[in-house]
């Protein structure tokens, strides 16, 4: 038998052992989609009380500003602004017994405050992304690991410290310090930014803040958001 006879044997038992399968008929109509169809007008009074909740507390103005803020490397007075916004509403009722600093990233700075009033919705603009603050207790020996960090990223927000000549400088530096606090986002504590210095973490405190929800509430306290143009990155 010839290859070409096999094939037609398989072939043919394979639809006989078929032939006993149902053969299931579908019919379908096309339904035309134009811009006359009608708004389901019950769905919209569901959701219409939402939206216009929403709206309310987006525009809700929470304080005003005399300037515009932009963030830029490496130096900016909106990088100021939103490391001293998290950096006070974290220590404020803290008694500080280790050096500490709040360090961010310029990318996680989404957008700009622009002079007049400010809103809820300008913030969420700011910070768009549910990022919790932690706080990350740090060995001093990866400090030259952060200055390396700072002068290859060309600058970050900070606060309660500056990059002076490419060397950190805390505020509140104590010599007999092992380690020390870093106040920031759970996103760069993960190694977000490639910060890859957290992966030596001696500890972490959650506090289930969001970062967005602390400057909304420094904003309030404000009235009249302040402007801090120090400069903190110098290599």
């Amino acid at each position: 038998m010839t290859f070409k006879l096999v094939s037609i044997f398989l072939i043919g038992a394979g639809l006989w052992a078929c032939s006993s399968v149902n053969t299931v008929v579908v019919h379908s109509t096309a339904v035309n989609m134009t811009n006359e169809q009608k708004t389901n007008q019950q769905i919209d009074s569901m959701i219409m009380p939402y939206k216009d909740s929403l709206s309310l507390e987006m525009n809700e103005v929470i304080a005003n500003s005399a300037t515009n803020f932009s963030v830029k490397r490496p130096n900016s007075n909106l990088g100021n602004w939103v490391a001293d916004g998290i950096f006070v509403n974290q220590t404020k009722t803290v008694r500080l017994t280790k050096p500490i600093i709040c360090l961010l990233n310029v990318g996680g700075i989404r957008s700009t405050i622009n002079k007049g009033s400010v809103t809820i919705g300008d913030m969420f603009k700011l910070m768009p992304f549910d990022n919790e603050i932690v706080w990350v207790e740090l060995p001093v020996s990866v400090i030259p690991e952060i200055e390396e960090y700072l002068k290859k990223s060309g600058g970050e927000p900070i606060s309660n410290a500056i990059l002076k000549n490419g060397k950190l400088i805390f505020n509140n530096w104590n010599e007999n310090s092992s380690s020390f606090w870093v106040i920031t986002s759970d996103y760069l504590m993960n190694g977000g930014d490639k910060m890859n210095f957290f992966t030596k973490k001696l500890s972490v405190n959650k506090t289930g803040t969001l970062m967005r929800d602390a400057l909304i509430t420094e904003a309030r306290f404000q009235t009249v958001i302040e402007e801090d143009t120090t400069i903190r990155i110098s290599f």
